[in-house]
């Protein structure tokens, strides 16, 4: 999705982004960003994991 955007597209999303928010507000949203997309990344590991994990049941029990 963002190979598409490229440089100077970035450079105005964030000059607007700068416009809407003002300069005091962008930290605070990019750090609220970052911790959804932190806690978004671990609870799919979380789904991989336990998935992977009943397969393996699955595949042992089957074994048996």
């Amino acid at each position: 999705m963002l190979q598409n955007i490229g440089i100077p597209g970035l450079i105005l999303v964030l000059v607007i982004a700068l416009i809407i928010f003002g300069p005091s507000k962008l930290p605070e949203i990019g750090r609220a960003f970052g911790s959804t997309l932190k806690e978004f990344k671990k609870s799919t590991r979380e789904l991989v994991s336990d998935d992977e994990s009943k397969k393996d049941e699955n595949k042992s029990s089957a074994t048996q």
